[in-house]
């Protein structure tokens, strides 16, 4: 491994610049921070996180190569290189085959995944540690019998015809395939059957005593007989595994089969472009007015918090009905309005869901930008509203907006699936729908080490909630919504979203792109309804914010569909009445906004609920009733629902009680009353249900787009690791110090020499102990000395550390 590590540091120290910022601006890791100096680098590339993160982001066909190398003996030559995935591809090798490999090999030598000319291929360091079980295969011979005593080696490297009591000697006969050959050629069918249930993986199974120790002549069970040649190797009690260079030879030596160089063709149903944008924009328009809706209805009726968080079952089934969804896409609402800052709790306890002032800002904007914030909030989120109703590995439900809906690969899988769709079929004139099934397959070659069924339910929780919420129509991406993604996943947005103080979601070039592709799509909204004298309105299409909001507040949706038909009512008309209208002012609404005359019977509603409206009204004693008609009062002592309330008539026009005046109201509401409440002065207190409002965030959260460093940054850390390692390799040595010793000098010569040094700027080649008093050389320039310690540069570690001037066995001059 050492021998390695040093060829790699070679080969990537002779690197072009331009070769090492291509793998910078791939991998930008490698330069957090920035190394000292290539060895550093190369360290860093090498190291298990940085080689399972880019190993992660290679498609099926990518990986296989690297996994073919890992599995081969380096170094490999380009042509056995290829004929080995040759060998494995469904047909015969073409032109395709040959230009993919010729880029495979060229891209994995730029990612530096694998180094070394043509002739001498070879997987970088930390690769084959990585990939535990290359292509399904087992560990080498070697590896797999290591923990087998001497003498039970001895006697399978004699059954096998050889001699030797090592696991490398066991290695060296199963390398043979003849040997092999022969020893498979020995075994019953029973046998060769379990062998080549395990050739093509998972290499290893459970059977009962995989400990015996047998003779190749005495085994008689199928397992015996293989486990007495070596062809499986016992890794526990009831485990085995089938050896690497076993499972080559029962594949042919093949490491894949059914190999793609390309990725697999999606199926699906072909669009109309013009219909497939129409329907998306039909959706997007809905889904934003079922936000809005929420955050209205949320305004006056806010549900509580549940104690663990989250909202209650009821709740979310309320909200369903009230929207028309289903109870998924009802989630989808509320998780999205939450995630875009609309919505948010009141208090951890006893605490309410309302909307927040961001809220009042968003809806006076375009329905297009009010529709690019929840889409764009949508596709950056964490957040899976699929998962609702879904148990816990303590087996509690997820409720809708509880704190354990986060899953971190939720934007990555959204951004892969929407990438799918926007390669699929042509996107000017016939965009593709493709199943769910084909969008899996080709996500699970375009980034075969991530799929899983968790990655699964995000791939289909994506494709239902785009169609939900506009981004894709009839299953195939739209324009508006394709100009959303980010052009590394096929979009047409920027890399860079805009960011700082008051940026919100959906606010850089591609938002406004897509706003301006939806605009034209959207239903213009309408400024009027009918009355009819049934007591209800018929809104023949969307309507403005400032009719459906007032809508909204003095009358009930009864259904809705092509036109939504309202329903004016004693509750409703109050409930516009407790929020500061007026009789004539909502007589006057009506009249404005609708194409026929006001109803007599709407008319008689409004204002005989208004005439009793406020007749009898509430204050504090803790809090009392007043109203001039004294029936009215005797009515309520005489009211047997009265008696909790604890009344007590004070004057004909007057009623005192102990309970709270919110209490005092609601109670004599329930009870069929109409009253208001009245300040200390006697004024109505006018209590605006409508604008009910919670601390949320003061802004909406941009979306977070991965970019990479800019152009600049990576040619200054290119420089800076090609400056260090040039000081580093050009490393001086002590003048005063021989040859493998560490300076030493008197106490009094080493302070004077480091101050010496501190004044001049200069560096010095100390000698160290360090905390298990070893010494070690270091190369510092010294910055301070105080309280008995020196703050230096140490060029040696590349960074700025703390000495302990005890510890500083001497000082020595730098060669020039």
């Amino acid at each position: 491994m050492v021998g390695m590590s040093t060829e790699f540091t070679k080969w990537l120290r002779g690197r072009s610049d331009e070769q090492l910022r291509e793998l910078v601006a791939l991998r930008p890791e490698l330069i957090t921070p920035v190394p000292a100096h290539v060895e550093g680098l190369a360290g860093r590339a090498s190291s298990p996180s940085a080689v399972g993160r880019v190993l992660d982001r290679l498609d099926r066909f990518t990986f296989a190569v690297v996994e073919t190398l890992a599995v081969l003996p380096s170094p490999v030559s380009y042509r056995p290189l290829r004929a080995r995935l040759a060998r494995a591809l469904a047909g015969p090798a073409d032109s395709v085959f040959e230009a993919r490999f010729r880029e495979t090999v060229d891209r994995l030598r730029t990612l530096a995944l694998v180094y070394g000319p043509d002739r001498a291929l070879a997987p970088a360091p930390g690769v084959r540690e990585v990939l535990d079980g290359p292509a399904g295969l087992g560990p080498p011979a070697r590896e797999a019998f290591r923990h087998y005593h001497r003498e039970r080696l001895a006697e399978l490297v004699e059954d096998l015809g050889g001699s030797g009591d090592t696991a490398e000697a066991l290695g060296t006969l199963l390398a043979d395939p003849e040997v092999v050959a022969r020893l498979v050629g020995e075994v019953s069918p029973q046998a060769r059957s379990a062998l080549d249930e395990l050739a093509w993986g998972p290499a290893s199974g459970r059977v009962a005593n995989a400990r015996r120790e047998v003779r190749a002549a005495t085994a008689l069970s199928p397992i015996e007989q293989l486990l007495a040649r070596a062809l499986l190797c016992a890794t526990g009690e009831e485990s085995v595994v089938l050896p690497r260079e076993v499972g080559l030879f029962l594949r042919g030596d093949r490491v894949h089969r059914n190999l793609r160089p390309v990725p697999p063709p999606l199926e699906g149903a072909e669009r109309k472009r013009d219909l497939t944008d129409r329907t998306a924009a039909g959706q997007a328009f809905a889904f934003t007015r079922a936000v809005e809706e929420l955050c209205e209805r949320w305004s006056a009726e806010p549900p509580g918090v549940l104690r663990g968080g989250g909202l209650a079952v009821r709740d979310l089934k309320r909200a369903a009905a009230l929207l028309d969804l289903p109870d998924w896409a009802a989630g989808l609402v509320i998780e999205v309005a939450h995630a875009a800052g609309l919505v948010a709790a009141s208090g951890a306890v006893d605490g309410d869901w309302m909307p927040t002032p961001v809220y009042d800002g968003w809806r006076v904007r375009a329905t297009e930008e009010r529709w690019v914030t929840l889409a764009s909030t949508w596709l950056a989120t964490d957040r899976v509203p699929g998962v609702i109703g879904d148990r816990d590995e303590r087996d509690r439900l997820l409720n809708a907006l509880h704190p354990d809906l986060r899953r971190a690969a939720a934007p990555e899988v959204r951004a892969a699936v929407l990438g799918v769709l926007a390669a699929a079929g042509d996107a000017a004139t016939a965009p593709l729908a493709p199943t769910l099934d084909s969008v899996r397959e080709r996500l699970a070659w375009e980034q075969p080490r991530r799929r899983g069924p968790h990655r699964d339910r995000l791939v289909e929780f994506t494709l239902r909630e785009a169609e939900q919420i506009g981004v894709t129509g009839l299953g195939a991406l739209a324009r508006h919504g394709r100009a959303l993604l980010p052009a590394q996943a096929g979009g047409d947005a920027p890399r860079r979203a805009e960011t700082g103080p008051g940026a919100v979601a959906g606010t850089g070039t591609g938002a406004g792109a897509a706003a301006g592709l939806l605009a034209p799509l959207l239903p213009v909204p309408l400024d009027h309804v009918l009355l009819q004298a049934d007591l209800t309105a018929v809104a023949p299409g969307p309507l403005t914010g400032e009719l459906g909001r007032w809508l909204a507040l003095a009358a009930d949706v009864e259904s809705t569909g092509g036109a939504t038909v309202y329903r004016f009512g004693e509750h409703s008309i109050r409930r516009a009445l407790d929020a500061g209208q007026g009789a004539d002012e909502m007589l006057a609404m009506l009249e404005r906004h609708s194409t026929t005359p006001v109803p007599q019977p709407l008319s008689y509603l409004v204002t005989d609920v208004a005439r009793r409206h406020g007749r009898m009204r509430v204050g504090t004693a803790s809090s009392y009733i007043r109203c001039d008609d004294p029936s009215a009062l005797d009515e309520v002592m005489a009211d047997r629902r009265a008696a909790p309330l604890r009344l007590r008539r004070l004057a004909p026009t007057v009623i005192a009680s102990k309970t709270a005046r919110a209490t005092l109201v609601d109670s004599l509401r329930a009870m069929g009353y109409a009253p208001v409440a009245e300040s200390l002065e006697g004024d109505v207190i006018i209590t605006r249900l409508d604008v009910r409002r919670t601390e949320g965030p003061p802004q909406l959260r941009a979306p977070v787009t991965a970019v990479g460093p800019d152009a600049e940054v990576i040619t200054a850390a290119v420089r800076a690791v090609r400056a260090g390692d040039a000081a580093h390799r050009a490393r001086r040595k002590p003048a005063a110090a021989p040859d493998g010793q560490v300076p030493r000098s008197p106490a009094t010569a080493t302070i004077g020499a480091l101050r010496e040094a501190i004044r001049q700027g200069s560096q010095v080649w100390i000698g160290y102990l360090d905390s298990q008093g070893n010494a070690t050389s270091r190369i510092l320039e010294p910055a301070r000395m105080e309280g008995g310690y020196l703050t230096a540069y140490d060029e040696t570690r590349a960074a700025v550390h703390r000495f302990a001037l005890h510890r500083i066995t001497g000082v020595a001059d730098i060669q020039p």
